[in-house]
This record gives structure tokens, C-alpha cells and sequence, in this order.
């Protein structure tokens, strides 16, 4: 049957499978069997944290700076808010220094350092007489703030030409640097600070089946547009070939064939991935989710209704934080005309006895043999009722034969019998 099958994404390995059939801890140390039971492994690195930010770090590569560059608007609104505030500061003031810089070379070349203003003499910036005061018609030029003592005239083609030059520049720092820090300002990731992930997940029967499953909620009363999430476990893997994943991505299925992983997030709900032959948790039990060494990283992306743009929150639970057994309190309480979020247990649970130890691969097989064995149960009990009763249809086919036989007898001796008598 399938459900003996190894599933190819398993959490745990087919020899554990072995082991655990039989009844035996496996050895977790080195691999070669060297008797040591190990009953937690070493926590691994956490891939994504519990803020949703990827513990991950690049590093040599190749023209980084470069690239960055040619994206410059996206690196502007990446970098922190510090380094934002220094580079708007250094847009201006670099270009008022550069801009001054050239107006002060213009006025030397024209000759207005040398010469004092008089009628036969019109300089080409007027009150432009040190490096200072071209760096302050800059400033004014490049601002408008136009304080009336410097402007340019026309005995310089070139001292014009640059005023127009500063002043479309000026305009396109103004739109790029306003730009960046309003999209910096109205990005929906701190819109993430106001969805929550429950602190662990659990595992524990619904409907019937074992099941995967964990909480989110939203803060705001301001709605997440299209919301859904999606999930992934991420463990090491060895594929057939000897070729060794680090971090292997395998999904969850959490309702998308069913159209269940789009939710309407008003308040709290309760994501359910159920395991099954389908789900990489099939073969894992209570036993191996405290010696199994894995990730689960949950996402719930949807639109921010006040502002259309795609927010995503992630979290992460390590196989040390999802709870056997447990299921989440409830959070929703129904008043006389409204209903009541209560928020202080969302991240509560609280132990079920019932739910069985055993994995969902093992509660497949029972079933499987359960039915089985009710099969053949029936199959017998028809089998002997079919047998008597065909035994009941020989007796009553030889009872009759019997009978006629005697009747014939009879009918043959009344003939004699009047012989005789005669």
C-alpha cells in the first residue's frame, strides 16, 4: 500500500523508520552505530528569525558596489534612516559646494576679485567678491531664497547658463531625495510590526486527523486586502546521487488546493496544514520531533488597505517549539452585540492527553490493518454461511431423492401384494 512507502521528503530518514518499527532509539551521534543515544541534537542556525529578517550574510561578491549603484533608488530606500539623513545632507551640500565652486571661478576669470564695483565695471554676480560669497549665491540660486544683494547679470553668458543649470539640478535632487524618503516612510514593513505569529506551533488531532498548526493575528482594525499564507520546511537533505542540500525548501500545503489558505484576517485565526502522505511530517512521531533537527518558515503576505502596497511578515518554528499534544486557547469571545479579541492568550496553549504519540504514518497503517483485518473477518463468516447453506441444499436434494424413492417402492409392492392375494 502507499502508506508503507517512504515519502521522498520525510522528515525522518527510512533506517529510523526501521529502528523506530522495532522499537529502538536510533543512534544519533556519528552515523556509524557507535551505541550513544543521543536524546537532542545540536540547535541548528536559524534561517529566518522570529522578527521575520534572513540569517543570512553574502559575501564575496562580485562588483557589489557597482550594482548597488546602478539601483541607487533602491539602495536609498534599503539603507537605515541615519545613513539616509547623511546622504540628503551631502546631496546639497555638495552641490551648493560645487556649484559655488564653479560661480567663483567664473567671477576670477571675469576679473570681479580684483576690481571694486563702479559705474564704467558690472560684474558677472554682483556682491561676489571670495569663495564664500559664491558659496552663498549658490545656496540662494539652487534654495530660491533670493535675498536681493547677489544675482547674476548680463556680462556673463556662462555665469547665466549656470544659474539654469543649478536650478534644474537643484530640482532633481529635490524629486529623487523626496521620493526615496516618502517611499522609505511608506513602506508597508512596518506594517509587520502589527501582524503576530504565535510564539510556538502545535501538532494535535482535528477532524480526525493529525495536524500542523499555528496562529496569526492582526493589531489593526485596518484590514490586510487579499491576504494568504504559504509555508515551507527547510532541513538538510541528501539526494540519490550523494549531493548534499543545505537548506532544502520544501512547501506545506496549508489549504491551496482548497482555496483555504486565502483568509479574511479580522481577528485571530488558526492555520492548519493537515499530515498527510502528501506532507513531509508524515512519518515523524513525538520521539522524533525531539531528536529531528528542522525549520518551519510561515509567510502571510497580503495588501496594506490604506496604502495598496504588498506587506509580508514571516516567522519561523524550530522543531524545539512546536508542542506535541497542545492546542491554543481561545481568543474570541462572543458579548451581547460584538465579539471580543482577548489577545493575552494568544500564545497561550494547553495540553490534550488523547492526542496520540505516534505519527500520522503510523495511524494510517493501523487503520489500514484495522480494515483489513474487518475485511477478511467478513469475507470468512461469508464464506462459512455460504458453506452451510450449501450443505443445507445437499441434505434437502437427498431428503427428496429418498422420497421418491419409497414412493416408487410402495407403488411397486401394491401390485404383488394382489397377486398373492388372488
Amino acid at each position: 500500500m502507499s502508506v508503507g512507502k517512504s515519502h521522498r521528503y520525510s522528515v525522518v530518514s527510512s533506517s529510523e523508520e526501521d529502528v523506530h518499527r522495532h522499537g529502538n532509539m536510533p543512534a544519533l551521534g556519528n552515523g556509524f552505530g557507535n551505541g550513544k543515544i543521543q536524546t537532542r541534537r545540536k540547535a541548528r542556525s536559524r534561517f529566518v528569525n522570529k522578527t521575520g529578517q534572513c540569517n543570512v550574510s553574502f559575501t564575496h561578491m562580485e562588483e557589489q558596489s557597482q550594482r548597488y549603484l546602478a539601483d541607487i533608488f533602491t539602495t536609498c530606500v534599503d539603507i537605515r534612516w541615519r545613513w539616509m539623513f547623511v546622504l540628503f545632507s551631502l546631496a546639497f551640500i555638495l552641490s551648493w559646494l560645487a556649484f559655488g565652486f564653479i560661480f567663483w571661478v567664473i567671477a576670477l576669470m571675469h576679473g570681479d576679485m580684483d576690481r571694486t564695483s563702479g559705474d564704467d565695471f558690472t560684474p558677472c554676480v554682483m556682491q561676489v567678491n571670495s569663495f564664500v560669497a559664491a558659496f552663498l549665491f549658490s545656496v540662494e540660486t539652487q534654495t530660491t531664497i533670493g535675498y536681493g544683494f547677489r544675482c547674476v547679470t548680463e556680462e556673463c553668458p556662462m555665469a547665466v547658463f549656470m544659474v539654469v543649470v543649478q536650478s534644474i539640478f537643484g530640482c532633481i535632487i529635490d524629486s529623487f531625495m523626496i521620493g526615496a524618503i516618502m517611499a522609505k516612510m511608506a513602506r508597508p514593513k512596518k506594517r509587520a510590526e502589527t501582524l503576530l505569529f504565535s510564539h510556538n506551533a502545535v501538532i494535535a488531532m482535528r477532524d480526525g486527523k493529525l495536524c500542523l498548526m499555528w496562529r496569526v493575528g492582526n493589531l489593526r482594525k485596518s484590514h490586510i486586502v487579499e491576504a494568504h499564507v504559504r509555508a515551507q520546511l527547510i532541513k538538510p537533505r541528501m539526494t540519490e546521487e550523494g549531493e548534499y542540500i543545505p537548506l532544502d525548501q520544501i512547501d506545506i500545503n496549508v489549504g491551496y488546493d482548497q482555496g483555504l489558505d486565502r483568509i479574511f484576517l479580522v481577528s485571530p485565526l488558526t492555520i492548519i496544514h493537515e499530515i498527510n502522505e502528501e506532507s513531509p511530517l508524515f512519518g515523524i512521531s513525538k520521539q522524533d520531533l525531539d531528536n529531528t533537527d528542522f525549520e518551519i518558515v510561515v509567510i502571510l503576505e497580503g495588501m496594506v488597505e490604506a496604502t495598496a502596497m504588498t506587506a509580508q511578515v514571516r516567522s519561523s518554528y524550530l522543531s524545539s517549539e512546536i508542542l506535541w499534544g497542545h492546542r491554543f486557547e481561545p481568543v474570541v469571545f462572543e458579548e451581547k452585540n460584538h465579539y471580543k479579541v482577548d489577545f493575552t492568550h494568544f500564545h497561550k496553549t494547553y495540553e490534550v492527553p488523547s492526542t496520540p504519540c505516534c505519527s500520522a504514518k503510523d495511524i494510517e497503517e493501523s487503520k489500514s490493518l484495522r480494515s483489513s483485518a474487518n475485511f477478511c473477518y467478513e469475507n470468512e463468516l461469508a464464506f462459512i454461511t455460504r458453506e452451510e447453506e450449501e450443505q443445507e441444499d445437499r441434505l434437502g436434494e437427498r431428503g427428496a431423492e429418498m422420497e421418491t424413492l419409497s414412493t416408487n417402492l410402495n407403488i411397486d409392492q401394491r401390485p404383488y401384494h394382489r397377486e398373492s392375494e388372488i
